[in-house]
């Protein structure tokens, strides 16, 4: 994709719900726009969708967009799930009303008019791009000052060059299987249990309704799992 936009987003709340922020970064050539806000009492995951939302609307229709962000939720539910939500009228598998519809249907009319190559990178990977966009999105859902840059890249002091492989969180999710469990996540019906084996994750959620489980190969890898899940 040549002459492209880079996007760096991110999302943050406290007590989830509770009061969160969003923060985004466009970069065009030269050009760098710094995006933020907040809600009162709010959730992660809606406050990942609201940071691509807000970021994408500002670049021109037909631009070619590469957008970088740790949430797995808002990459899924944007190229995958909503085709399926729109077509059982914004009802899930489990026939329960769709979260965060409002901000679905607002995020999918802007991706129709642009070309969009959305990339998940490792979460706490050193990403210069996505901890300022983190750090935006965590000051503003604690109600702290922050100045957001809009300028020259050249007076810009944040690295926001395009990520290279190595950071993607696909290359991870490949070698996922082959590596050590650091330990087993479950969740059902809102209740998240961490587990030290492969066996006492599969006892839980065998034949259990809706369960998600996944195996977390580091600390910050299981920090990423719980914030996607949208987990306090």
């Amino acid at each position: 994709m040549n002459n492209k936009i880079l996007i760096f987003t991110d999302g943050a709340s406290r007590g989830n719900p509770g009061p969160g922020g969003w923060g985004a970064i466009i970069v065009e050539g030269n050009n760098i726009i710094e995006l933020g806000g907040d809600e009162i009492k709010t959730t992660n995951n809606r406050m990942e969708i609201m940071a691509a939302y807000e970021a994408i609307k500002k670049t021109p229709i037909g631009t070619k967009i590469k957008i970088f962000t740790d949430s797995a939720y808002l990459i899924n539910g944007i190229t995958k799930w909503v085709f399926g939500w729109m077509k059982n009228n914004w009802l899930t598998i489990e026939k329960k009303e769709v979260l965060n519809k409002d901000l679905w249907e607002k995020l999918f009319n802007e991706v129709q008019d642009r070309e969009i190559q959305w990339c998940r990178v490792k979460g706490h990977a050193g990403i210069d791009g996505n901890n300022r966009a983190d750090k935006i999105a965590t000051s503003f859902g604690q109600g702290e000052p922050v100045r957001l840059f809009r300028g020259d890249r050249r007076n810009y002091e944040i690295n926001v060059n395009e990520p290279n492989e190595d950071d993607l969180a696909e290359k991870s999710d490949r070698d996922r299987r082959s590596s050590k469990a650091y330990s087993y996540l479950s969740l059902i019906d809102g209740k998240l249990e961490k587990h030290k084996t492969w066996e006492d994750c599969k006892s839980r959620v065998d034949g259990a309704k809706g369960a998600k489980f996944r195996k977390a190969i580091s600390a910050e890898d299981e920090i990423e799992i719980i914030k996607n899940w949208g987990v306090k």
